[in-house]
C-alpha cells in the first residue's frame, strides 16, 4: 500500500465514522459553522455528505432560528453562519471563562500590543499598514494579521465587559 492509498483509507475511514456518528442536521450545522463566506446548498450538501434537498431543508431551519444567514448571488442563495450569533457566542464564552479582572487585564495587554504595532510601523491601523507593504513582505504581513486579530479580540473583550456591566445594572 502506498502512502497516498493509506491516507485515502484514513480519510475515508474518518468520513464514514463522521457520517455514522452524526445526523444529517448535525453535519449541516458543523459545515455551516466553518462557512465564513457564503456557499450554495449544493456545496454544503457535498461537504456534509447529504443530498441537496436535505441540506436545503436543514439550512432553511437554521436561517429561521438565526443560526445562519443568506445572501443572494444572482439566482443562487448562499448560506453562511450568522455573524451576530458568532459574536454573541464569543462574548458569552468569554464572560463564562474569565473573571472581570482577567478580562480587564486582557484588555490592557491588547491595548499595549496595539500601541506597539502603531509605534513600530508608524501606522494607525493594520489596514493602513497593509496599504504600505510590498507583496513580498513576510513578517510585516504576519503582523498585519496579528494586529487585526488583536483588535477583534479587544472588541470582544470590551463588549463582554460592557455586557457584564449592563447585566449588573439591570439586576440591581
Amino acid at each position: 500500500m502506498t502512502e497516498d492509498e493509506r491516507w485515502n483509507d484514513i480519510n475515508d475511514h474518518v468520513t464514514e465514522e463522521w457520517k455514522a456518528e452524526t445526523t444529517p442536521f448535525e453535519r449541516i450545522y458543523e459545515v455551516l459553522e466553518q462557512t465564513h463566506d457564503g456557499q450554495s446548498a449544493g456545496k454544503i450538501a457535498e461537504r456534509a455528505l447529504v443530498s441537496e434537498p436535505t441540506a436545503r431543508r436543514h439550512l432553511k431551519a437554521l436561517v429561521t432560528t438565526g443560526f445562519a444567514a443568506t445572501v443572494q448571488d444572482g439566482r443562487t442563495t448562499l448560506y453562511r453562519r450568522d455573524g451576530d450569533r458568532v459574536l454573541q457566542t464569543r462574548i458569552r464564552e468569554l464572560r463564562n471563562q474569565a473573571t472581570r479582572d482577567e478580562i480587564l487585564d486582557g484588555i490592557r495587554r491588547m491595548k499595549t500590543e496595539i500601541r506597539e504595532y502603531e509605534d513600530e510601523y508608524d501606522a494607525l491601523s493594520p489596514e493602513e499598514l497593509a496599504r504600505q507593504l510590498p507583496t513580498d513582505a513576510g513578517k510585516e504581513w504576519e503582523d498585519v494579521t496579528a494586529w487585526k486579530t488583536t483588535r477583534q479580540n479587544l472588541a470582544v473583550a470590551q463588549a463582554a465587559l460592557a455586557y457584564d456591566e449592563a447585566s449588573k445594572q439591570l439586576t440591581a
